[in-house]
């Protein structure tokens, strides 16, 4: 198992421990860990973002923390919560871990997800210039999630 995948782990234990919001100091947790700050910040950036349903706060310097929030919202906020945090584009991993989201949460079945990650894929878009690609797939997933019921 690597380091990120322990680190990540180590967090979401804490998350479930703590009930959905942990604090930390981002030093406290490499020297935890005997690994650099920056290991920390990748495993927050790659697995904590709101795409993955968490809210991270932080502060840096003397007395800088880092605080992660489980974001717990029920079908409709969620899907509007997405909606809106997909901004003018997406690339085709963040849209596949917000439509994992929106299928864990039970916005969407096993077969809208396969069906929404099937559409916004770079496979699908291929024909589209390079450049947007991006702001396609943020339009077509944002106008899917407007007509789910």
């Amino acid at each position: 198992m690597r380091i990120s995948d322990i680190i990540a782990e180590y967090i979401e234990q804490q998350l479930e421990r703590k009930k959905g919001t942990i604090r930390f100091s981002r030093s406290e947790l490499a020297e935890h860990f005997n690994c650099v700050p920056s290991q920390i910040n990748y495993v927050i950036m790659t697995r904590f973002s709101p795409e993955h349903g968490y809210y991270v706060d932080s502060r840096r310097g003397g007395g800088g923390y880092i605080m992660i929030s489980r974001v717990k919202m029920g079908r409709d906020m969620l899907k509007m919560h997405v909606i809106n945090a997909i901004g003018d584009a997406i690339d085709s991993t963040s849209a596949a871990a917000f439509i994992s989201n929106l299928h864990s949460g039970g916005v969407i079945s096993d077969e809208g997800a396969l069906l929404l990650a099937a559409a916004v894929s770079d496979k699908t878009l291929m024909a589209a210039d390079r450049e947007l690609r991006d702001e396609l797939r943020a339009s077509i997933l944002k106008r899917c999630l407007l007509i789910i019921a």
